[in-house]
């Protein structure tokens, strides 16, 4: 249990949560992260720390979490407390004098909030397979690759149409022994040069494109995978010889107690004012996936950009009577 104090409580530890320390730091305002897994990096490592990303900005491509070790690095010198490994539970006072509880008994106080809880309490849509239980627990079905290493050589089903399946399939097939791409339509819902790369290997037979069929039953014994059974839209099945399933079928987002604070909520995001990321709740600000408005786009790069929003117009609660007085990183660098 911990009594904490800070002028700014940030939930959710993925790397939008982790730029807007650096952003509230900045402006010389101090902060606590808070997280219910057991480290920093949110998705970034949890589900993807060896797959890369290429749209951050001069970084031509970089793993997840690579991309968390250089934003801890970062966040350094502002000495930010953290609170891992809780939920938040609740949420009580209002703008300039915030009290937050956990579930491990934590009390935090706090001038303002910002979520940046991304997919809140997130896990996989698992397929409804029979005995899928005991595949999952051999880890011959998992839901994300933590290290590619882990599955040289093996036989390697991919399941889904979006980012994942198709990333995964491009950087996993130069060290499986086979890769099969399973989907239930010729498109997939992936970025157009990624797909295009995985119709190339295709084509040279370096992967199975099993379309248009879907996940019908899981074969083997004691959680030892031996063949994936597959079956078209007619009803008719066939066997693919794999040691490991990927299902990549998005997360089940679940927002917890978050839904009871009386924010403004769209199909489980939280609604914000798009210049400055506040909620329908004063003092309490969103950033990232969590967040939605007009034309928001689900990119690492935009959850940076909506923390900086967030930390300069959180400024005035922290210090109402101060005046902020822009100016850029170049003139006034970092403490330390």
């Amino acid at each position: 249990m911990e009594r904490i104090s800070a002028d700014v409580a940030i939930i959710g530890a993925g790397p939008a949560g982790m730029f807007a320390v650096f952003e509230c730091g900045m402006l010389k305002m101090s902060c606590v992260l808070i997280d219910a897994l057991d480290e920093l990096g949110g998705q970034c490592v949890a589900l993807y720390p060896e797959k890369p990303i290429y749209d951050i900005p001069a970084h031509p491509g970089i793993e997840g979490g690579a991309l968390i070790a250089k934003l801890e690095e970062q966040i350094a010198p502002f000495n930010c407390a953290k609170l891992l490994g809780r939920q938040v539970t609740g949420l009580s006072g209002a703008a300039g004098d915030f009290t937050l509880t956990t579930s491990a008994g934590d009390e935090v106080k706090a001038k303002a909030v910002i979520l940046a809880a991304g997919a809140g309490a997130f896990g996989p849509n698992r397929p409804p397979l029979d005995g899928l239980e005991a595949y999952e627990a051999s880890g011959a079905v998992r839901y994300y690759v933590k290290k590619r290493e882990d599955l040289r050589g093996k036989r390697v089903v991919i399941a889904g149409g979006g980012d994942s399946a198709v990333d995964w399939a491009l950087a996993l097939q130069s060290i499986a022994a086979s890769i099969a791409v399973v989907h239930r339509r010729p498109k997939f819902r992936a970025a157009p040069e990624s797909t295009a790369q995985l119709d190339a290997l295709a084509a040279e037979g370096k992967v199975e494109m099993v379309i248009p069929y879907q996940l019908h039953a899981l074969h083997g014994a004691g959680g030892a995978l031996e063949a994936v059974e597959v079956a078209d839209l007619d009803g008719a099945t066939k066997h693919l010889p794999a040691d490991v399933l990927l299902p990549f079928f998005g997360l089940a987002m679940e927002l917890g107690p978050i839904n009871d604070w009386g924010l403004g909520l769209e199909k489980s995001h939280v609604a914000v004012t798009p210049y400055n990321m506040q909620t329908s709740l004063p003092g309490v600000f969103a950033v990232g996936d969590i967040c939605t408005y007009p034309g928001k786009l689900k990119l690492i790069l935009q959850g940076f950009a909506e923390g900086a929003m967030a930390a300069h117009a959180i400024y005035g609660i922290v210090n109402p009577d101060t005046a902020l007085h822009f100016e850029y990183s170049t003139t006034k660098g970092v403490p330390g």
